[in-house]
């Protein structure tokens, strides 16, 4: 009897033991992943590395609201009060300023506060012209990306890499983590769909910093002949493309905070349908809805809006679905695109045109129209995917501190 107690206690005492390790462990994990979150620096915080290189030097820079410093100061000040000669400012979809709607035609001007001149890149100027860059020594880039095929920051990367090429330029990146920098998924782009929304065969959800892809479409020889930028990159420090990044500033005006930015990809593929993403009220890419889904428990009218002047549906009442509260999710989402359709009482007019550039092929559209299961649809992916995945590999800049047991 007393022998069997005896091992009832040591057991207990050993499960006792395992289960406060089991805990230590978890504690000590979080509180280096917190470290680390109050660690993590961008390229523009890389000073050092950027600063002797654009020294007595005529800059050009392509940046907006997003390139900010750890104590807000923008790249632009930042630059002019180290007495960096900057030339000329070269703005991406949204404006200078990240004010513009998507899609919203941008014009050049002047920032007020410093009075250099901004060159729009979006429009019918995506790429800077050669006379656009005759001041220029060495261009910088810095954008805050998310991730997205068809967030467009990217494809401005593609073309001032190109001009900066074609003009024998050098292009210094200062590099920025992405939010959903862990989550590869999608369909990889087909390339008779390329477009502004989709340049290169990558899947929607890429899992690489822009400075990442930028290395892989010189080494993929994406640009016009297959010329080459001279490309440096300024790399973040203790970065780890696992640990949750949030961003201290929207990255464009429709994407407001942490949900938003993670349900980006996902949500998007609606605006090639008839279906609102929630531009026009304060939960842009956290809700969806249609005045042709079902009525139900949610609904909303969307408003003009900063960053949504003329929003769709604007004053009708739309049901649908709020995700503002949903967990993080951790691949591209599809049970909210089926489910519309599958439940929309315009079938004939749920797809538009804008789809296939998002989706990047006609095949997904067709897949939902006929009914295909969402893992059928996902094993269609697979074969895309690991190709990218191993493509991706080679232009990697970043260890995972996960793959070491952290």
């Amino acid at each position: 009897m007393i022998s069997y107690c005896l091992i009832l206690t040591l057991v207990s005492c050993g499960s006792s033991i395992k289960q406060q390790d089991s805990e230590f462990k978890k504690r000590d994990a979080e509180i280096v992943k917190r470290s680390i979150l109050q660690t993590i620096g961008t390229g523009a915080e890389n000073s050092k590395l950027y600063l002797p290189l654009l020294k007595d030097k005529k800059i050009g820079i392509v940046t907006n609201q997003s390139g900010l410093l750890s104590n807000n100061t923008h790249i632009v000040d930042f630059l002019v009060k180290k007495n960096i000669v900057i030339k000329k400012i070269f703005a991406p979809e949204h404006g200078f300023r990240g004010t513009a709607d998507a899609g919203e035609h941008v014009v050049d001007g002047k920032d007020p506060k410093t009075g250099l001149p901004i060159i729009s890149l979006y429009g019918d100027n995506k790429k800077p012209k050669p006379a656009q860059l005759a001041e220029i020594d060495i261009m910088v880039f810095d954008l805050q990306d998310v991730g997205a095929r068809f967030y467009t920051y990217i494809s401005s990367l593609h073309y001032v890499m190109e001009a900066c090429a074609e003009q024998n330029i050098p292009l210094i990146i200062l590099d920025r983590p992405n939010p959903n920098g862990n989550i590869i998924d999608g369909p990889v782009l087909e390339k008779e769909y390329s477009s502004f929304l989709g340049m290169h065969t990558i899947p929607i959800l890429h899992g690489m910093t822009i400075g990442e892809y930028g290395q892989m479409i010189n080494g993929e020889n994406w640009l016009k002949n297959g010329i080459q930028c001279k490309l440096t990159i300024i790399p973040c420090t203790n970065y780890d493309r696992q640990i949750n990044y949030s961003l201290p500033v929207k990255p464009s005006p429709n994407l407001p905070n942490d949900q938003a930015i993670n349900l980006y990809a996902s949500l998007c593929l609606f605006e090639g349908t008839n279906v609102s993403v929630g531009r026009g009220t304060e939960k842009q890419f956290q809700i969806y809805g249609s005045p042709f889904l079902p009525q139900s428990d949610f609904s909303f009218i969307p408003k003009p809006n900063i960053g949504a002047q003329n929003p769709v549906y604007n004053g009708l009442e739309c049901f649908g679905e709020d995700l503002s509260a949903t967990d993080k999710v951790n691949q591209l989402q599809l049970k909210w695109l089926i489910s519309a359709y599958k439940t929309t009482t315009a079938k004939s007019k749920f797809f538009n045109g804008f789809f296939t550039k998002l989706a990047g092929t006609k095949k997904l559209q067709l897949q939902i129209e006929n009914g295909v299961p969402e893992e059928e649809i996902r094993k269609s992916w697979e074969k895309g995917l690991i190709e990218f995945k191993e493509m991706r590999s080679q232009y990697l800049i970043y260890l995972t501190l996960h793959s070491t047991g952290l």
